[in-house]
């Protein structure tokens, strides 16, 4: 049986046997077929719009499919925050974190005993793409993984703070503890950007994870303020105890207090990873062309991190925008090697 399937710009033809993609369908799409498509898959009428023509070799797309479930998944690999995944079924999980507020994951739940957590970025969220292709990426090979909003950040509780990696570190030990405690095994972490910080903070604090990937992580703290701040901002913070700060959208906009900024600045990243167990297997990972945290960085960790491995991605922006293809396998295949270590 051939069902259609047509997430935002594509309609793409799944062979349901055979597991296989075998066509794209005309550029046209009837007005039929697309009152088909939105009844079986229940898709919004406003995602059914006419299809862009694209090589399967060139396209962002990329799909796969379970044919046990009968479950399709499709998403799109672009640098933004993505929800774009047909039929997809995560667990809802809420835990609390020390401060009694509530945490909001989804776990792919696969039955292993292991677990892979994945941290976001600086105001990212657990929906952000690269979180979503990692975790069907662990999905895909049997492994269990879960994607959660740091507290402020997404569906979680709390209120969205400039530093706050102390607190993300303690959030991360709240998700860690709750899986122990139902008798899973949490065998690795991965965190990109900010969120890249944070697990590597965590290794330094407990060492209880075996294996850690670090993508796109800040070795100097004190590097790209000034830049998001503007001149003199710690002067300006001292002043009136805090920075406001708005897109020129409007959007995005959030105050840096002089607490949460001084945080920052006396975050150590050299002694942190200094302190990392010399059993945990390090992974970092960073583009040779990210125009947010240069490449340098992660050659400073790959210096003092005891039992460490670093690939430098040519080419690959801070989002690993045109480069998610490199990047899925890398981290992939550096949790297949260490999982079963435990």
């Amino acid at each position: 049986m051939v069902q259609p399937v047509h997430p935002v710009s594509w309609l793409l033809l799944i062979d349901m046997k055979h597991d296989r993609i075998i066509n794209i369908c005309p550029q046209r799409i009837k007005k039929n077929m697309r009152a088909l498509i939105q009844k079986v898959y229940l898709i919004p009428s406003d995602l059914l719009t006419a299809p862009k023509v694209h090589s399967i070799k060139k396209s962002p797309l990329s799909a796969t499919l379970t044919s046990s479930t009968r479950r399709i998944k499709l998403k799109m690999a672009t640098g933004g925050s993505t929800n774009q995944i047909l039929g997809a079924e995560q667990q809802k999980i809420i835990i609390p974190n020390n401060c009694g507020e509530k945490l909001v994951g989804l776990l792919h739940e696969t039955g292993s005993k292991e677990i892979v957590i994945l941290c976001h970025g600086f105001q990212g969220t657990k929906e952000y793409s690269m979180m979503v292709e990692l975790s069907y990426a662990l999905e895909k090979q049997g492994i269990s993984a879960f994607r959660f909003d740091f507290s402020g950040n997404g569906e979680s509780e709390g209120s969205f703070e400039f530093g706050n990696y102390r607190k993300e570190v303690d959030d991360l030990h709240a998700v860690i503890q709750h899986f122990n405690a139902a008798n899973r095994v949490v065998s690795a972490i991965i965190g990109h950007s900010k969120g890249g910080n944070v697990v590597v903070l965590y290794a330094s604090l407990h060492h209880d994870i075996p294996t850690v990937v670090h993508v796109s992580g800040r070795y100097k703290m004190d590097r790209g303020i000034e830049e998001r701040l503007g001149k003199d901002y710690l002067e300006r913070a001292k002043k009136v105890g805090f920075i406001d700060i708005k897109s020129n959208t409007g959007e995005g906009s959030f105050r840096v207090t002089e607490e949460s900024l001084m945080e920052r600045l006396n975050t150590y990243m050299h002694e942190a990873g200094l302190k990392i167990d010399p059993d945990c297997r390090v992974l970092t990972v960073h583009g040779s062309a990210d125009e947010v945290i240069p490449v340098e960085d992660a050659l400073e960790f790959a210096k003092i991190i005891p039992n460490h491995e670093l690939k430098i991605i040519e080419g690959a922006n801070h989002g690993y925008t045109n480069h998610r293809d490199i990047l899925v396998p890398v981290v992939l295949d550096f949790i297949k090697a260490n999982i079963h270590r435990v």
